[in-house]
């Protein structure tokens, strides 16, 4: 009898200590130290800036985001007037001039042509559907400008 009450208090003990033990190895791996780096789609961004790209005194950011949402974001440095020549100078936007423009087709190098997979960029200014082409808007300092690929 005394056998199998030493029995059950040690299983009761070491059932404890698993469980203490997978707690804290439950808060190890929760915690987080909050460097401010996110990485998407292999590129690291950082949460104060992003990849700066270019020279000049103006100073503008740039989000693309590709069709599984994935944003990389860029902190573009110029003196171009708009916003189409800097990330041409850059080359982070490519495509083709037509009668309404540049029809950009390529983003950071990721293509999305509406020809061929009914997809197309869609450009934004602070958040906002531009209402100009990238090729005619004017930078702004300070300013937000991105490229998402919309259906």
């Amino acid at each position: 009898m005394k056998k199998k009450r030493n029995t059950k208090s040690l299983s009761l003990l070491l059932c404890m200590l698993l469980t203490v033990a997978m707690a804290l190895s439950a808060i190890g791996c929760n915690s987080s130290s909050n460097s401010g780096t996110v990485t998407s789609n292999e590129t690291t961004v950082a949460s104060s800036g992003s990849n700066v790209l270019g020279e000049g005194k103006t100073k503008f950011t740039f989000m693309v985001v590709d069709k599984d949402g994935n944003e990389t974001e860029f902190e573009i440095h110029t003196d171009k007037e708009t916003v189409g020549a800097a990330l041409q100078e850059l080359n982070l936007i490519a495509g083709e001039n037509s009668e309404y423009g540049l029809y950009v087709k390529t983003v950071n190098g990721i293509t999305a042509d509406y020809d061929t997979d009914k997809v197309y960029w869609a450009f934004y200014v602070d958040g906002k559907y531009a209402t100009s082409g990238v090729d005619t808007t004017p930078v702004t300092e300070g300013g937000s400008y991105s490229f998402k690929v919309e259906k």
